[in-house]
């Protein structure tokens, strides 16, 4: 899944090299992913309207409900 989200992000960003996914368990075997990307290229990874962001929550839920699980996904402000 965290394969996923990189694919996705480094396809849609311009400054490939600065996309970050983090993964950590949360209560009840839930995974959260965040995803760090330039602060140029977070209009690109959010999309209008949070569409491109939440097209990519979809995604990730659909994968994680193949494994049987649930996965989230925040995008993180670069700092």
């Amino acid at each position: 899944m965290k394969d996923l989200i990189e694919y996705i992000a480094r396809s849609l960003v311009d400054q490939v090299d600065k996309v970050e996914v983090t993964q950590q368990k949360g209560p009840g075997g839930k995974i959260k992913f965040e995803l760090r990307v330039a602060r140029e290229d977070m209009g690109r990874v959010i999309g209008k309207g949070g569409k491109v962001a939440n097209a990519m929550r979809v995604l990730l839920r659909v994968a994680a409900a193949r494994d049987e699980k649930q996965a989230t996904l925040d995008v993180i402000e670069p700092k």
